[in-house]
């Protein structure tokens, strides 16, 4: 299939989302994107290559499609999505994953605050967001499904986190790849050292973004890998969140 290209520099967010639903059975590349925002929210279907910085909630509620992002992506990256792939070739903000319930977000560069936020899961329809570098504080807070892969690549001198991760956490997984011990984590959630079972999750997420990204496989295993989850047994998860 031959894409539609369609130059977005200087077209109101509003135009520019017109234009992409009218386009919704073709694959597209934007050009000059530069922050307008809701960028194929809700789509169902088809590739979306994005040159430039798309604004905030990109992926909004996605439902299938896939995104390309080749450059920084802004706020709220995959709010709320049901399915589909959004792959970014650099960063992203805060509130990146926010709520997702499906499909899969790779990241080559890192994350900022309250990535992963009310992430949930119910069957098998399972997110999982997973980042090449560092992430701020916040991450998978109040995470009730899902699956957070961190890599820290970059930041293998220090905890590849900010402060309060996991926080209000009652489901779901967070994989760390780190040597150093956790900081700043809320009393509810554990911290351990991933085992075999853990493995099979981590390495089909590692070998895909790897593949995506043009990173060896074997750069990313020069550190071991750690788990965070909710320790349901130790404390009383809904105490906590109704108190913090």
């Amino acid at each position: 299939m031959i894409a539609e290209t369609i130059n977005a520099a200087g077209m109101e967010f509003q135009t520019l989302n017109e234009s992409i639903t009218k386009e919704s059975g073709k694959e597209l590349i934007l050009m000059g994107v530069l922050g307008q925002r809701f960028l194929a929210a809700g789509r169902k279907e088809g590739n979306i290559a994005i040159h430039g910085v798309p604004g905030n909630a990109l992926g909004a509620y996605l439902n299938g499609a896939e995104i390309t992002v080749l450059g920084n992506a802004q706020d709220a990256t995959g709010d709320t999505m049901n399915a589909g792939r959004i792959f970014i070739h650099g960063s992203s903000g805060d509130a990146t994953g926010y709520a997702m319930r499906g499909g899969e977000i790779y990241i080559k560069g890192r994350v900022g605050h309250r990535a992963g936020i009310h992430m949930k899961a119910y069957k098998d329809n399972i997110p999982y967001l997973v980042v090449g570098g560092k992430a701020g504080s916040f991450l998978g807070e109040y995470q009730a499904g899902g699956v957070i892969l961190l890599l820290g690549l970059g930041a293998e001198d220090e905890f590849p986190v900010g402060y309060y991760c996991g926080t209000g956490m009652h489901g779901g997984k967070i994989y760390i790849r780190t040597a150093h011990p956790s900081k700043g984590l809320p009393p509810h959630v554990r911290f351990r050292p991933a085992n075999g079972e853990d493995s099979a999750v981590i390495r089909p997420l590692v070998k895909r973004w790897c593949s995506l990204f043009g990173v060896p496989e074997e750069d990313i295993y020069t550190q071991p890998f750690q788990v965070l989850e909710p320790d349901t047994e130790g404390t009383d998860v809904q105490h906590y969140i109704a108190n913090r």
